[in-house]
């Protein structure tokens, strides 16, 4: 699992640094909240990914890295874990249909709210996250209840699940290091420059006219 896991993270950090050289600065308004993915994220830590690196340029490698770990899980739920396996898919069938605007995204916004925060007394008519509560189908049958022993075991493999997530984890965050020199150089060389140019600017247009 270790060299499957250290090839996904070297061709998830191709693909980032694939990407990087098309980021642009943001001109929407900056959230209220935190992203819950970046915010403290050991991921960034083992990257050597600073604090003051635009969110978007952090959250589209923690999100690859996420989807590493995800894809551990998932692979040692159908091998190891088939109540929990069951359950998930149970839960997959019973959710099928309806409108899922958060499928199918690209790494760099994997994970982000769907909906920008509205402004002060100006609510949207419509968000994406209300259109899909809305497209969401009725399951035709309430699906039957757990016995007693079903759901000790299903205790019992989420808890196995958890400890495949950390572990998963620590694994990612012990390949990303190996690639730290090359994400630093990139953010070098291709986002401080943006920044700088932006602090530039600002500066120039707060200067006090002559």
């Amino acid at each position: 699992m270790s060299d499957v896991i250290e090839d996904r993270v070297d061709a998830a950090v191709d693909a980032w640094l694939r990407w990087l050289p098309s980021w642009k600065p943001g001109t929407h308004r900056g959230r209220v909240r935190m992203c819950r993915r970046c915010t403290g994220s050991p991921v960034l830590a083992a990257a050597g990914i600073a604090g003051d690196v635009p969110h978007q340029v952090a959250h589209a490698l923690t999100s690859r890295m996420q989807r590493i770990v995800d894809r551990a899980v998932d692979e040692f739920t159908e091998r190891q874990l088939p109540g929990l396996h069951a359950e998930l898919t149970g839960d997959a069938l019973w959710d099928a249909g309806g409108f899922n605007p958060s499928e199918g995204l690209p790494p760099e916004f994997d994970g982000l709210d769907l909906d920008p925060e509205p402004e002060d007394g100006q609510p949207f008519l419509f968000t994406l996250a209300g259109l899909a509560e809305q497209a969401k189908p009725e399951p035709v049958l309430p699906r039957p209840p757990l016995t007693p022993e079903e759901k000790r075991r299903l205790r019992t493999e989420i808890e196995l699940a958890d400890q495949c997530a950390h572990d998963a984890g620590q694994r990612v965050c012990f390949a990303l290091a190996a690639h730290r020199p090359r994400v630093q150089a990139a953010i070098e060389r291709f986002v401080e420059p943006q920044i700088q140019a932006m602090l530039e600017e600002l500066s120039r247009h707060l200067e006090p006219p002559q």
